[in-house]
Order: C-alpha cells, then structure tokens, then sequence
C-alpha cells in the first residue's frame, strides 16, 4: 500500500522558536499539535505542497526549505509518509488563515505538547542541530583545549568518545568539561565504553552495546548510537535511541582501506528507519549539504570542527 504523501514545515523564527498549530478537533488526529503543512497533490513536488501549505495555512512565503527527515508511520486507520523540511527562511508574519490556533515554541518545549505519534523523530530532529561534534583521546594533553575550540565554532552537540583513558582522569576532564558545556548550551554525551560516573547530558552506545540491549536504558537523557548497517539502524529504532551516526559513509585517513558506505547506500539506509542519522566517516563542512539532501540529519566528525 502507497502512503499518503504529507509535507509537513519546522518553521524555525529568528530566534529560533518553531511554529506549532492545533488540529481542528474534527480532523484526523484533531485536538493534538502539529508542525504546519498538508497533502501534496499529484501535480507537486513536497517543496511546492509546503509553500503552497504554508500560504494558505498561515499567511507564510518559503524562501528556503532545507530537507530534515522523512518519517513512514502506520496508524490503525491509514499509512503516512511525512517530508519534513526545516524552514528558515521566509517573508510574511505568521497569522492564522484557517482559525487554527498557533504558537512559536522553543524546540525544548516541543516535548511538552501532545503531538501525533509519527511527529515524535520530527520533535527530536527539530531539536538536534547539524554538526556532531566527537572528541577523541587520541592526545590527552589536548582534550581541553580541543573542546575549546569545538565550543568556539558553535557546535552545540559533542560525544566524549574516551575509550583509552583511565576512569580518573575522565572523571576529572568531565569535572571541567560538563559546566564549560553547560555555559555554551551545549549537550555533552559520553561514550558507553566509558565506564565512569559522571555527570553529563547522555549517552553514546557503542554498536556492540546497542546490539545487547532490549530496551531504551531507564533515566537517558539523550541516547545516541552508532551504526554500521540496516539491522544496527533498526535496533537503535526499536529500542528508542533519540539519533544516530551512520558510518564510514567516506574513505577516512583513520582507516583509509576501510569499505565506506557511499552517499546512495547512506540515503538508502537512512529511507528505512524513521531517526535523525548523522553522517559519519570524511565528512568536510562541505558535506553538510550533501548529507541533507540524502536524508541526513547532518554531519559527525572529529577532525572537520578542530581545522
């Protein structure tokens, strides 16, 4: 069975608060919030469905519509597929054209609203930002300094991957470290191959570590994994991980003999899971562009924020 085809708009203001309405309460799933958009008709691209959309709805003119996640999402009555693109540019005050109510959000709020069950990926994917930041061990007099200048480019999401140090002195990197996060706003996560209590944002499952689970671990803030293939990818789905990496999605200079992935094979995975998915593996800033269009939620390097 074909699903419905929906494009659906994060429009995100300048300070950055997104635009949720109200479904009107004869409507399907009425009553609960919604990230603006409608049906594409046969004749229009999911781009020209949410201009339209947004037009008609809310008095809004897209002048840029960036994709962010595709979600497929079976209810007991019908089978959707929502296109979801983050709209950050566009002209025209938001008004209600339809008599919906609205109102501009912060993305932290967005969990305190009922939404439909197939908008929970699009909630975290509005939420996460582009860049994934992994700091690595590989030089421990640097730790800090390479922190520095992760938070100094504005990256707002970083992983600890510490596999090599002892657990003291993790403990005392995070001892500086989670409150220099905290002063940027960024989120902190660890690495499950960590074995060190500390205080920080959440965690990063190794892909042997995701693969022994059941079930989403009591208490996580953020859950975070790393993927290789489908069967990881829909693992981390099913125990309900917040995002993933996908990799090696490039040739890297870590392991330059290494099989990659490739950009069709890391859109056509990415198709099969409804989860924000960072593309990992010789990612440049300039892969930013191409990780969206192939579905991506952004890029996850470890190099590509220290140059």
């Amino acid at each position: 069975m074909n699903p419905l085809q929906v494009a659906v708009g994060v429009v995100k203001n300048p300070e950055g608060k997104v635009l949720i309405s109200l479904r009107h309460a004869d409507l399907h799933q009425g009553g609960l919030w919604e990230f603006p958009g409608g049906k594409i008709e046969a004749s229009e691209t999911a781009e020209q469905a949410l201009a339209r959309e947004l037009k008609e709805e809310l008095n809004i003119t897209v002048t840029a519509a960036t994709p962010l996640i595709t979600v497929k999402h079976q209810y007991p009555d019908r089978f959707v597929q929502l296109n979801v693109f983050l709209v950050e540019q566009f002209s025209g005050e938001a008004k209600s054209l339809e008599g919906q109510s609205f109102k501009w959000v912060t993305p932290a709020e967005l969990q305190h609203y009922a939404f439909p069950a197939a908008n929970q990926p699009i909630i975290t994917a509005a939420r996460l930002p582009h860049h994934y930041a992994i700091l690595d061990d590989a030089d421990e007099a640097m730790l800090l300094s390479n922190l520095q200048k992760i938070l100094n480019r504005g990256v707002k999401l970083i992983q600890a991957r510490l596999k090599t140090l002892p657990s003291v002195d993790v403990a005392k990197f995070f001892e500086q470290a989670y409150p220099l996060c905290k002063q940027q706003q960024a989120v902190l996560l660890m690495n499950s191959a960590v074995e060190c209590s500390v205080e920080v944002d959440g965690i990063h499952l190794t892909s042997s570590h995701l693969m022994a689970l059941t079930k989403r671990p009591e208490n996580s803030k953020w859950l975070a994994a790393s993927c290789h293939n489908l069967e990881q990818l829909q693992q981390a789905q099913k125990i309900g991980v917040d995002f993933v990496v996908l990799a090696p999605v490039l040739a890297t200079q870590t392991h330059p003999g290494a099989a990659s992935l490739g950009w069709e094979q890391f859109a056509d995975l990415v198709a099969k899971v409804n989860l924000p998915v960072y593309a990992l593996g010789g990612m440049t800033e300039s892969s930013l562009t191409t990780s969206q269009q192939s579905g991506g939620q952004g890029i996850a390097a470890i190099r590509a924020f220290l140059d």
